[in-house]
């Protein structure tokens, strides 16, 4: 998969604009053979981070253009934006649609501001723990999932999660931070390495586990697969 909406140069990342001439929240703005792209800062976005970090292909960490997708932890909108640039493009002329789930109010009024000149995004004031709430909204099964919310319990939410809307097949991305986790004792190392077996035996493959250090200290980046 190619996406004619991200830009990767060795030591920096840009989104095409979907928004033109304006920017969210201060990114350089950069025209690449008279189009317009955003940079995307991978110091304030953990999708950033692990597409500079990933060994593996870039693209396969995104979705595919024009899909529906789904995003727990959406923030202040950050990688939301960029995602959005990849995903639906200007006037959501590719039909895309993400739904943007966070349980802070002042993260969705920044979301909400953010819609209002993207179609297709769905901002929800929601906890990711209860899909009861708001998994009406996404009433198909998507092939691209997201999550990052600093809550403990993360690796219980997104099994939950994936098991209640990622397809078979599909791709699943965990942000995982070590101090909201349960503390073992053992070290991060330790940590790290029982999320990738408690992944492995919920019925997920794990295609790599990015470190985001230098970008998000004590983060790992999962990439996994849902197998069953």
């Amino acid at each position: 998969m190619i996406s004619s909406g991200v830009r990767f140069e060795r030591r920096a990342l840009w989104t095409l604009n979907s928004n033109p001439r304006t920017s969210v929240y201060g990114e350089t703005l950069k025209k690449f053979n008279g189009s317009e792209y955003r940079r995307w800062d991978p110091n304030r976005s953990k999708l950033g981070a692990g597409l500079m970090r990933t060994n593996r292909e870039k693209y396969l960490l995104l979705p595919e253009e024009g899909t529906t997708v789904l995003y727990l932890g959406a923030g202040h909108g950050t990688s939301i934006s960029h995602l959005y640039d990849h995903l639906c493009g200007q006037d959501n002329e590719l039909g895309g649609r993400l739904v943007a789930v966070d349980l802070a109010s002042r993260c969705l009024r920044d979301l909400t501001h953010l819609a209002k000149t993207r179609p297709g995004l769905v901002p929800i004031l929601g906890d990711a723990r209860k899909h009861s709430a708001w998994g009406v909204l996404v009433p198909r099964r998507v092939d691209w999932l997201f999550q990052d919310v600093a809550q403990s319990g993360q690796v219980d939410i997104f099994i939950a999660a994936c098991k209640r809307f990622l397809n078979i097949d599909g791709i699943a991305l965990l942000s995982l931070k070590a101090a909201s986790e349960r503390w073992t004792g053992e070290g991060e190392e330790a940590l790290f390495a029982s999320v990738e077996d408690k992944l492995r035996n919920s019925g997920f493959e794990i295609e790599e586990s990015i470190e985001l250090t230098g970008y998000e200290d004590n983060h790992v980046l999962f990439v996994a697969r849902r197998i069953e």
